[in-house]
């Protein structure tokens, strides 16, 4: 009798534990940790990374930097002062350095590592004292300079003279700017006649020495991810990215240089029409690495990977045949391979790149190529990203993501055989996640524009039922050479979107990534176009084939060029509840004179609007307002200078004006993206409210 009820309550055991679990909320996405790039040490033990835990009630975003081996174990956090960020280790692995503004501004800071321990020392020594602040900051390989990046104004020649000029603005009544050229503002806040510049100061400390003077930006404006410049294995050479073109505004065109670190003249290594960033030297020192486009003013051209001869000058393009998109990536320890992630339908697996070395004479060096027999593999398939590859060589430190858990660090190990086997080695969100009802990506394909094949996502409430109907929720992604996949987000979550009883579907019409460069490029000149068509099939798609769809209660968001999609849905079709337009573009024409970087909309649009107004006409929602219908909630951000907020407010003037039911969300301190804890409270929250109020959200 007791060993029959002890099978019942193992049988029942994993029903209570689903039971037990709740749908996801906004308060649980804040209490998350996120992740980090892992770090890998120089004896490869150990891995630091950096985690920003969210104060909601606070609205304060705060890094500190955890260690863990790895091999695995428990990730123990290691700093725990105002804000620690961006670790680097020595070259000896003994020390570190981090990014802190524990005593007003952000310095470099270098602490004493214990490896015995696993400790980082709790008084670290201050590097850096430069009045405009640190960032960024790389070790180099000789272990006797930094290199960090610092915003100073061009015509500064030393920190007193920006600490001055920094002073007076500060306390000067007028506030008044006057602009000679484009790029007085930049994403989201305005440039104030500053330049990024690299400085490098002794390990001792010291004075800051300014590598790149001039009036040019090094490295370029970027969203993050790998650095774009590095350091030669011998410590006496840097190399940088840095866009020289008399317009950067309308031109993509950033090139490699090299510059001695003892300071001189910087020579030009790249030679692409296109944007080449993100340099990286071979461990031996022989080659620099860097990612390749090969058109000017279009910034979703493919990524190609190229590697640079230092002995020759010649430049070898590794992936011509592979037609993806090359992202993070990393050197194997012996320099006769390169890892790197690549995005490929809804994921990001890892890929590895080796060649054979031809013997290229000098003199041929601008015209041959130096490598053969290029051999691009697939090593794991998943989401990753920053891959870190151990001393060893055979295994990859990366992070790793599903549209279930955000991101952790993962262990992808290859044998011989090529064959892999990926360990999760932290666990940071597992207690709060264990807790939750979620439900898996489900991927399909259908039949897109002009018999394409188009591939969708759909993701299912919590406590799914199939015998009952449910409102949709369509999300709509931004770019528009962007994707959805089995990805974290905390802007644009697909769980939490669900979890109040929505299925969400998700389409990678034409412009989407990760398809192949063609399918990525048909959207020029085609924005309302085909890319239309695919999102309308797509869904037409999921209701036919998913019976809990209920057709009748949809709404569709996007942001972004997700947001000009809904309003070109606004005056195209009826057959949405409601919509969510968020930073959209809504006046083609507006739009170009008041955005920043010209080279996306005159490579879109395939012109000016005074060389092919027909193309940005046709194109521009606010031609087809009579046809507005559907109840619509613009959201936009003040200090979106993408999209400038004028785009948000012509929409809700339109909508107002013909009585279309509309409501305006408007964030005075927030850019394209809602970043702040609170206002997210608030974006989600009067989302879903708006789109429970027009589409009964109740399940049926």
């Amino acid at each position: 009798m007791l060993r029959r009820l002890f099978a019942i309550l193992l049988l029942l055991a994993p029903f209570a534990m689903a039971q037990s679990k709740h749908p996801f909320t906004f308060e649980d996405m804040m209490s998350l940790k996120r992740v980090g790039d892992p770090v890998l040490s120089p004896d490869g033990k150990w891995i630091v990374f950096s985690t920003v835990t969210v104060d909601l009630e606070k609205n304060t975003k705060t890094p500190h930097l955890w260690l863990i081996g790895s091999g695995g174990g428990e990730a123990k956090q290691a700093t725990d002062g105002v804000g620690e960020d961006a670790p680097k280790w020595a070259p000896d692995g003994k020390s570190l350095l981090f990014i802190s503004a524990r005593d007003g501004e952000s310095q470099v800071w270098i602490a004493e590592f214990d490896a015995a321990a696993g400790t980082i020392s709790a008084e670290p020594r201050k590097v850096t004292a430069i009045s405009t602040g640190a960032d960024g900051a790389i070790w180099s390989p000789d272990g006797k300079n930094i290199v960090f990046t610092s915003q100073v104004f061009a015509d500064c020649a030393d920190d007193l003279c920006n600490q001055q000029r920094n002073e007076e603005r500060a306390k000067s009544k007028v506030k008044a700017q006057i602009f000679t050229h484009l790029f007085f503002r930049h994403w989201s806040s305005f440039t104030y006649g500053k330049r990024t510049h690299l400085f490098v100061v002794p390990v001792e400390g010291g004075t800051a020495r300014d590598l790149t003077p001039g009036d040019h930006d090094v490295p370029p404006f970027s969203f993050g991810g790998q650095e774009l410049y590095a350091i030669s294995p011998d410590g006496k050479e840097v190399a940088f990215t840095s866009n020289i073109t008399e317009h950067p505004s309308w031109s993509t065109n950033n090139d490699i240089f090299v510059i001695p670190i003892s300071g001189g003249t910087p020579k030009k290594i790249s030679t692409s029409p296109g944007s080449d960033s993100t340099p990286l030297y071979s461990p031996d020192g022989r080659w620099v690495a860097w990612r390749m486009q090969m058109i000017d003013g279009y910034e979703s051209d493919r990524f190609r990977l190229v590697i640079y001869d230092r002995q020759t000058g010649s430049i070898s393009n590794l992936t011509e045949n592979f037609d993806q998109w090359v992202e993070s990536f990393d050197w194997a320890p012996d320099s006769k391979k390169i890892y790197f992630v690549s995005g490929w339908q809804g994921g990001a697996p890892l890929y590895s790149v080796k060649w054979d070395v031809m013997n290229v004479k000098p003199a041929a060096a601008k015209t041959t190529s130096g490598v053969s027999n290029v051999t691009v593999s697939k090593i794991a398939d998943g989401h990753f990203d920053s891959p870190q590859v151990m001393p060893s060589g055979d295994t990859v430190i990366v992070t790793g993501m599903k549209v279930t858990m955000p991101s952790e660090i993962f262990a992808i190990h290859e044998n011989g055989r090529g064959a892999e086997l990926t360990t999760q080695l932290t666990q940071m969100n597992t207690p709060v996640l264990s807790q939750i009802a979620m439900s898996p990506l489900e991927p399909f394909w259908f039949t897109g524009a002009v018999n394409t094949k188009v591939q969708g996502f759909l993701v299912k409430p919590p406590n799914f039922d199939a015998g009952k109907k449910y409102p949709v929720k369509f999300l709509i992604h931004g770019g528009p050479e962007g994707a959805w996949g089995d990805a974290w987000s905390y802007r644009w979550n697909p769980e939490l979107f669900a979890a109040s009883g929505y299925v969400v579907v998700m389409i990678n019409p034409r412009g989407s990534t990760g398809y192949g460069q063609k399918f990525t490029h048909e959207i020029i000149g085609d924005w309302g176009g085909k890319p239309y068509e695919d999102l309308m099939l797509g869904l037409d798609y999921a209701e036919k084939t998913y019976p809990f769809i209920d057709k009748n209660r949809e709404c569709a968001l996007g942001a972004s060029y997700g947001g000009y999609m809904v309003n070109w849905l606004l005056g195209h079709t009826d057959r949405f509840k409601c919509l969510v337009s968020h930073d959209g573009m809504f006046n083609t024409i507006a739009a170009y004179g008041t955005t920043e970087e010209l080279w996306f909309p005159e490579y879109e649009f395939q012109g000016t609007p005074w060389t092919n107004r027909a193309m940005y006409d046709k194109w521009s929602p606010s031609n087809f307002a009579t046809k507005f219908k559907t109840p619509t909630l613009v959201v936009h951000g003040q200090l979106d200078y993408r999209l400038d907020v004028s785009e948000g407010f012509q929409l809700f003037t339109y909508l107002q004006r013909q009585n279309v039911p509309s409501k305006m969300l408007y964030f005075p301190d927030e850019g394209h993206w809602v970043l702040k804890p609170q206002n997210g409270q608030l974006w989600y929250k009067t989302v879903d409210d708006w789109v429970d109020q027009h589409v009964n959200s109740k399940t049926k």
